[in-house]
C-alpha cells in the first residue's frame, strides 16, 4: 500500500526492516509499505515530524495467534479461554489486554514473598560475616561488619519481572486507554518492587509449587520483555513499539508442539539442536529446528524437521528449503526430513533425492483449524515421523490420538 510519509520515516523504516518500505515510483512524498513476517505496532517520530504510528495485523485470527504463542510458552498450561481476546484486533493491545489480567489473577491473593540473599555493611552483626570481605575491606578493623543474610521480601524474581513488563507496556504507543489504567493499578500493587534497569539481564526464575499462580504472567511478562520489541534511536529519529515475528511464533509452536507429541514414543525432543555439522572438520555449524534423538547416552537422530511460516504458492515451496533439508539429512544420517509449512494446497507431498535415497517430506498445517485440530495435526505427523524413524519401524504399530 502507499502511504504519504516523510522521507526520514521512510528510510527509518526501510533500515529497521520492520516492514518493506521503498519510496513510490508515481506519486512524490509516499512511500509503499509491504508486512513481512512481523506483526504489532512501532511509532516512528523524526525531528520537527509528528509521530507515525505503523499497525501491522497479522493474517490469521487473533485467538490463534495467541494459541500458537501461548502453547509454545506453556504447553501443559495453556488453553483457549484463559484470556479473552475478541475484542481486539491487533497485536499490542491482546498482549497488553492478557498480560493485566493474568497478572491481576496472580498477584490477586497477594503479592508473592520469597528469600533474596544481601550482603550489605552494618554495625551490628546479622546473618553471617563474610570473612573474606571483612579482611580485605576492613584490615582487620572489628566495625563495620561486612554481612550476608537472607531476607523474606516481595523483591524477588518473580515480582520484578511483571514490574518490568508492566513498566514496558506503559511505554508503548496503541496500549487502549482501560487496559492501561490497570496496568498503572497492578504497578501500584508492586511498588516495593526494584524496577529494572534499561538494558539490565532479565532475572532468572524457576517454576514450583511456591510460585504456581504466577506461571502465566511470568510467560508472557518475558514474551513483552523478548528481543522482539522494537525501541531504536538511529540519529535523531525515535522508533518505539512492539514486535512479534510470525516466523518465531511458528517455529516455537511446531517444535513445542512436536516435542510432546512425540513423548509416547520415547526418545527426547531437542529444539534449535545445537553440535551438527555439515563437514567432518566441523566447520560448518548447523542449526535444525527440532531434531528428535533416540534413547540412551549414545542415542543417534531418528528425524529433523525445520518449520516455514509460508504458504505455498502456484509453484510450489522455495527450492532452497530441500536443499537445506537435504543437507541437513546427509549431516545427520538420516534417510528422511520434514518440512513443516503454515499453509498448502496439499497436506503433505514427498519427494525422494535421486542417488540418495532420502526423502524430503512437505507438510502443511492449517492454522485456520481450532486449537484441538490443530494439534491433531502435529499428533498425526509425530506419528508419520515415528513410522518411518530408523530402528522403530518395527516397534510403531498404534499412533497416539490428538495430545
Amino acid at each position: 500500500m502507499s502511504r504519504p510519509l516523510p522521507d526520514a520515516v521512510g528510510r527509518a523504516l526501510a533500515a529497521s526492516r520492520i516492514v518493506d518500505a521503498a519510496p513510490d515510483p508515481y506519486v512524490v512524498g509516499h512511500w509503499v509499505l509491504k508486512a513481512g513476517s512481523k506483526v504489532g505496532a512501532v511509532s516512528v517520530t523524526a525531528p520537527g515530524a509528528a509521530p507515525v504510528t505503523v499497525r501491522i495485523i497479522p493474517k490469521v485470527p487473533m485467538a490463534r495467534l495467541f494459541f500458537l504463542l501461548g502453547y509454545s510458552l506453556d504447553p501443559r498450561g495453556w488453553r483457549d479461554g484463559q484470556v479473552d481476546v475478541a475484542e481486539h484486533r491487533e497485536v499490542l493491545p491482546v498482549l497488553a489486554h492478557a498480560f493485566e489480567r493474568q497478572t491481576d489473577r496472580a498477584i490477586r491473593a497477594g503479592v508473592l514473598q520469597g528469600y533474596r540473599t544481601t550482603e550489605d555493611t552494618a554495625l551490628v552483626v546479622r546473618g553471617r560475616i563474610r570473612e573474606a570481605e571483612q579482611v580485605r575491606r576492613r584490615f582487620g578493623a572489628a566495625l563495620p561488619v561486612e554481612i550476608g543474610y537472607d531476607e523474606f521480601t516481595t523483591d524477588i524474581p518473580e515480582n520484578r519481572l511483571l514490574r518490568a513488563a508492566t513498566e514496558r507496556l506503559l511505554r508503548l504507543p496503541g496500549v487502549p486507554r482501560p487496559v492501561r489504567a490497570r496496568l498503572l493499578h497492578q504497578r501500584t500493587r508492586l511498588i516495593d518492587v526494584t524496577p529494572l534497569v534499561r538494558g539490565q539481564r532479565l532475572p532468572e526464575w524457576r517454576p514450583s509449587r511456591l510460585n504456581a499462580r504466577y506461571h502465566h504472567a511470568l510467560h508472557l511478562a518475558e514474551a513483552v520483555l523478548d528481543g522482539a520489541s522494537a525501541e531504536h534511536r538511529p540519529g535523531g529519529l525515535r522508533i518505539d513499539g512492539f514486535l512479534f515475528d510470525m516466523n518465531k511464533v511458528f517455529e516455537d509452536f511446531v517444535c513445542v508442539a512436536l516435542r510432546e507429541a512425540l513423548r509416547p514414543y520415547g526418545g527426547r525432543g531437542v529444539l534449535q539442536a545445537r553440535g551438527v555439522y555439515l563437514d567432518e572438520d566441523e566447520r560448518v555449524r548447523m542449526r535444525p529446528d527440532f531434531v528428535w534423538y533416540g534413547d540412551g547416552n549414545a542415542s543417534r537422530p531418528l528425524a529433523v524437521v525445520d518449520a516455514k511460516y509460508k504458504t505455498e504458492k502456484k509453484d510450489g515451496y522455495p527450492d532452497a528449503d530441500l536443499y537445506q533439508m537435504l543437507a541437513y539429512c546427509t549431516a545427520l544420517g538420516l534417510p528422511a526430513g520434514h518440512l513443516v509449512y503454515a499453509k498448502g494446497n496439499a497436506p503433505h507431498a514427498g519427494h525422494r533425492v535421486r542417488e540418495a535415497g532420502i526423502v524430503l517430506h512437505q507438510h502443511a498445517l492449517d492454522l485456520d483449524r481450532s486449537p484441538d485440530g490443530l494439534l491433531a495435526e502435529v499428533s498425526d505427523l509425530a506419528g508419520e515421523m515415528a513410522a518411518i524413524a530408523p530402528e522403530r519401524r518395527s516397534q510403531v504399530t498404534t499412533v497416539p490420538g490428538p495430545v
